[in-house]
């Protein structure tokens, strides 16, 4: 697939894999709660570069929420913002309405789902690679904010890593290979350049730029864990018995031999994420 393919037509022909349809674990997500909140942090300091200076966003929506954690870190940035947290996922909601009274949670589908005229600041991370035609998407969400409004969006892409290209293969390689085939998704987010001509059109401003964070992740089998709470659960999802057994024995085989275990106990994991922080 090109560059290009995950912004334009991803998914077209296939069923698609969003987060309405995945069985999310919110204690597997946490395992790595630091490591996973880092990204975030640094979205969170993309706005504060580009919000006007005094400014301060009145209604920020956190769009694929989980468990919350990026939400309270925008509450606690903007006590006086009235802030609301959207997920397709019961289970993740549940966690985090367990954490802050305080915060909106509503349970809702991404792909369906239109920001209000209100809206100051739409803040996402690690949410919208779940979603196909990123060119209709993005252009959707920046285009009702009214002038001064921020879209701030992480998404992973570390498709073209073995972390997430032995999940094709692993899926490719025994008799689950039927069920896994319809779910594949080898690269849903585009080049950085990608995302620039298709927000440039619609935005004053517009920062995007990618960071490679090195993660020594303890524990063993630590890569397949990390995985185990994002990109492997539609898989996981899909199979059951001797199948869900075969395909995780083959993909943490892989994964094992491309992200081998120190001395010291870590594993370490390149990850590479791409930002953008674009200004109506």
């Amino acid at each position: 697939m090109s560059a290009r393919g995950p912004a334009s037509s991803a998914g077209r022909t296939r069923a698609p894999t969003t987060p309405a349809a995945v069985d999310w674990s919110p204690g597997q997500y946490l395992k790595f709660a630091p490591e996973r909140a880092r990204p975030a942090l640094d979205l969170l300091d993309g706005v504060k570069r580009a919000l006007s200076q005094g400014a301060a966003p009145r209604a920020i929506f956190d769009l694929g929420c989980g468990t919350g954690m990026t939400t309270r870190l925008l509450a606690e940035r903007w006590p006086a913002a009235r802030v609301t947290g959207i997920d397709s996922s019961a289970p993740m909601l549940a966690q985090a309405r367990a954490g802050d009274a305080a915060i909106e949670w509503r349970e809702a589908d991404l792909a369906a789902w239109s920001p209000p005229d209100d809206a100051d600041l739409l803040f996402s991370n690690a949410a919208l690679q779940w979603l196909d035609n990123h060119a209709q998407l993005f252009p959707h969400l920046i285009g009702p904010l009214r002038p001064g409004a921020l879209l701030a969006v992480q998404m992973p892409r570390n498709y073209d890593q073995p972390s997430h290209e032995n999940m094709v293969v692993a899926a490719r390689s025994g008799p689950w290979r039927a069920r896994l085939e319809p779910i594949l998704r080898a690269r849903p987010v585009a080049a950085p350049e990608d995302y620039f001509d298709i927000l440039a059109p619609h935005v004053r401003e517009l920062e995007v730029w990618e960071t490679t964070y090195l993660h020594a992740l303890e524990g063993e089998d630590a890569v397949l864990e990390w995985t185990a709470g994002t990109g492997l659960r539609p898989y996981l999802q899909a199979l059951e018995g001797e199948d869900k057994n075969g395909f995780l024995a083959v993909y943490g085989e892989l994964t094992r031999a491309a992200y081998p275990r120190r001395g010291d106990g870590r594993t370490l994991f390149p990850f590479r994420r791409l930002f953008l922080v674009a200004r109506r």
